[in-house]
């Protein structure tokens, strides 16, 4: 087996470079391959951190992802379903373990992996060193071989913050280049000396709330520029990041990224946007007229929380979650927690990944969120 500190040192550097998305996984995956054997190619996904719902699906010789293998994931119970693994505490999980070596209990085994010899599934969730979710990974095997180790576990729990990393500067990156959402970032690109190269459309508005103007940037955001340009060690081994506080009062986050130039200058783009990104608040609040406490309630519902902790989260009574649901499901015309999922993601989030899909085929960067729809601006 490789060293894995090789490994791990090279995947870092991959992150570093601030690539967009599939240039990131396609970099990535054979040196997942050789630190985890596993069949064929990675499969990589990304999700909306607020929801957990599905963005971005990419595995090298699959260009789109069959429709019920993407709505399995919210329309039925099953093992080691990516959702599970990604609210566990361990953020890995593996088929295996999950059905207690009989993964013949699983639909998906019969479905997905059977077919092309499968036996082995392995998870693991691509959260940030702050615990938000960005995506997974799945890597399979065949009939026959060993199953997954705690090293190679362990690898991987190691290697995910940096992957999670990357996949939220990639996406924030593209969506500040090309943005549909009314909330999409903006991003200024800087010279070795720090004089301003370009600017996104949207970057006014995200620096006037930091309290600065593209022409006269905020020491935050030049300070996380000097951070990506420059470490002791030379450039950045990840995107450089900031957490600040806007004028406005809410949390701005602030990274950056050397990119690759021509004439091997090195350029450092700046990505501005709110911490959390509100995509699935604003939508139900715009698209399905939701109130606030219902936009609440319907959040955690879709992260699949009970209404027993639903009400723990809010501070109420279950009587009254149950109260906001029935109105929740008035409103966008569902009568369970399970179709609200579903009408969701078929409605918002997969035609997202089916976008992100077609952009790869044109050699286009992935966005996250679900498909934009109204007004753009920070909001």
């Amino acid at each position: 087996m490789p060293s894995s500190t090789r490994v791990l040192q090279r995947i870092e550097a991959a992150v570093s470079r601030g690539s967009d998305l599939v240039t990131l996984w396609r970099e990535v995956g054979p040196l997942l391959h050789e630190a985890v054997p596993h069949f064929e190619a990675p499969c990589f996904f990304t999700v909306d951190p607020g929801s957990l719902l599905t963005t971005s699906h990419f595995q090298e010789g699959l260009p789109e992802i069959p429709a019920n293998w993407l709505g399995r994931e919210y329309l039925e119970r099953d093992y080691n379903s990516m959702t599970e693994v990604l609210l566990s505490p361990s953020g890995i999980g593996t088929l295996h373990e999950a059905t207690d070596g009989k993964p013949a209990l699983s639909r998906k085994y019969h479905e997905e992996m059977q077919p092309f010899g499968c036996e082995q599934e392995l998870v693991v969730a691509l959260r940030t060193r702050d615990g938000e979710a960005w995506g997974a990974v799945g890597l399979y095997r065949e009939q026959g071989r060993p199953l997954f180790d705690e090293t190679e576990m362990a690898l991987l729990r190691v290697a995910a913050p940096m992957l999670a990393e990357g996949a939220r500067f990639g996406l924030r990156l593209a969506h500040a280049r090309e943005p549909d959402l009314p909330d999409a970032p903006g991003m200024i690109v800087l010279d070795p000396d720090l004089a301003l190269v370009s600017a996104s459309p949207l970057a006014q508005r995200w620096v006037e709330e930091l309290g600065g103007k593209v022409e006269d940037l905020p020491a935050s955001v030049l300070a996380v520029a000097g951070q990506a340009l420059q470490s002791p060690d030379g450039p950045a081994q990840r995107p450089a990041s900031a957490r600040v506080r806007g004028v406005g009062g809410r949390w701005l986050s602030v990274s950056g990224a050397v990119l690759e130039a021509d004439a091997g200058v090195a350029r450092v783009s700046v990505v501005i946007d709110a911490a959390r990104p509100a995509h699935v608040e604003s939508l139900l609040v715009r698209v399905y007229g939701l109130t606030p406490r219902e936009r609440d309630v319907a959040g955690l519902v879709v992260r699949g929380a009970s209404n027993q902790q639903v009400a723990a989260e809010l501070g109420v009574a279950v009587d009254t979650v149950q109260q906001h649901l029935s109105s929740i499901f008035d409103k966008t015309g569902v009568r369970s927690r399970a179709e609200l999922v579903g009408v969701l993601f078929h409605t918002h989030f997969e035609p997202r990944v089916r976008d992100n899909e077609r952009r790869t085929l044109d050699v286009r960067a992935s966005r996250p969120g679900p498909m934009g729809q109204g007004p753009m601006g920070p909001g």
